[in-house]
């Protein structure tokens, strides 16, 4: 079905374990409404999200149990199987672009059903920029899991689990109340949402942005952190100057100069995008050199097989960090003598589902929504769309062998 929809649901999310988020809080439905009069918004109701059904209720948002008469549902993260209606349009994070395996199963489904299959994550607007995402929030948990390793190994006030807080609020409130160490020294790669997220923490925390070169260069005399570019963080094999568009084309022919950084900082924060093609950013060698400092890595962008060798494995909410043995690069209890605490969970943004909920929706009732319930004449939605009446748009026909399974 084309846009405008008329009639939109927003779905109990159904995928395990049990995600908190929605598309839309209570008072985004009464925006809505009020924003787009011809809307028929319901709600389907659910035991699990962050945002009760009362506090939906008690807006005037319209509860269901069945959204069977729905043109458009969306949802957060992948709906399921046998909750996918035959004939409906989804928008929700389907990870199928990059031909997960773990989803193509997903994928059969919608078009063997004549789904019309909507991506958040292919949302763009006229210069390709993505205008969804949660990577501002995997920044801020991240960053404060970081903070909960160090006190794993060095002691204080426990620092309450961040799924564990209401909100950002409460979040901060704990992290203001931990004695941050003086001598304290964090290195970041990535200055995106991911990385922005995890700079907010650090400066709210009271942790000094210093430039890369003064990180190698000074002691300091107060927690302090750095920011680390691609020019700082790898350089040509060939000895030729760095060039940061050409190492963005292909980034072949590089290596890292990440060690440096390694043996002066304390904690790592890895909220970088990584390219499959370029350089690894921590070998297990580097992990073995005598004169690293480091005691936390926080893989924020938890890339397993990636650029970070510590990164043996997705960690949990309920079990956030592993212990890495650099002299036998094996997974050893976290806290263990000699070990490196790494933390590397994958689902970070529903650690904190109010706040990250409120952002998202925020974007996308103001950025999307008039594409849906209005006019698309942009081409955003079309953009976007994975499948529809049982065949792959022609963007992705690459995706044919996938499905297929060859």
């Amino acid at each position: 079905m084309a846009v405008p929809y008329r009639k939109i649901g927003i779905i109990r999310e159904g995928k395990q374990p049990a995600d908190r988020r929605v598309a839309l809080t209570p008072t985004q439905c009464q925006e809505v409404l009020a924003r787009f009069p011809d809307l028929d918004l319901t709600v389907q109701r659910s035991e699990v999200r962050a945002y009760t059904d009362a506090e939906y209720a008690a807006v005037g948002a319209r509860l269901v149990d069945d959204l069977n008469d729905r043109e458009l549902i969306i949802g957060v993260k992948e709906v399921p199987k046998d909750m996918l209606l035959p004939g409906k349009s989804y928008l929700f994070f389907s990870h199928t672009i990059k031909e997960q395996v773990h989803n193509r199963g997903l994928l059969q489904a919608i078009l063997s059903k004549g789904i019309r299959l909507i991506d958040h994550e292919l949302l763009t607007d006229l210069h390709g920029t993505r205008v969804l995402a949660f990577g501002y929030w995997a920044g801020v948990v991240g960053a404060y899991n970081g903070f909960r390793a160090w006190q794993l190994g060095h002691g204080g006030p426990e620092l309450k689990a961040a799924h564990a807080c209401h909100d950002l609020e409460e979040l901060e409130r704990h992290l203001h109340a931990y004695p941050l160490p003086k001598d304290l020294r964090i290195v970041l790669t990535g200055g995106g949402r991911v990385g922005k997220g995890a700079m907010g923490v650090l400066e709210r925390a009271g942790v000094e942005r210093i430039p890369p070169v003064e990180f190698l260069s000074t002691l300091n005399d107060g927690p302090v952190y750095t920011v680390l570019g691609s020019s700082d963080l790898y350089e040509r094999t060939d000895g030729a100057p760095f060039d940061k568009e050409a190492f963005h084309r292909d980034p072949s022919g590089h290596r890292s100069r990440f060690l440096a950084y390694a043996q002066k900082a304390h904690m790592y924060l890895a909220c970088h995008f990584w390219d499959p093609r370029g350089p690894k950013i921590l070998s297990a060698s580097d992990l073995q050199d005598p004169d690293i400092g480091l005691e936390v890595v926080a893989d924020i962008s938890c890339d397993i097989g990636g650029p970070i060798d510590c990164t043996l494995r997705s960690t949990t909410i309920a079990s956030p960090f592993l212990g890495y043995d650099t002299r036998t690069r094996t997974e050893v209890l976290p806290g263990t003598p000699g070990s490196i605490t790494v933390m590397s969970v994958d689902n970070l943004p529903c650690e904190l589902p109010r706040d990250a909920s409120d952002a998202f929706g925020r974007d996308l009732m103001e950025r999307v929504l008039p594409h849906l319930a209005e006019k698309d004449d942009e081409g955003m939605i079309a953009r976007a769309t994975i499948a529809e009446d049982g065949h792959l748009t022609e963007r992705f026909q690459y995706l044919g062998n996938y499905v297929k399974g060859d």
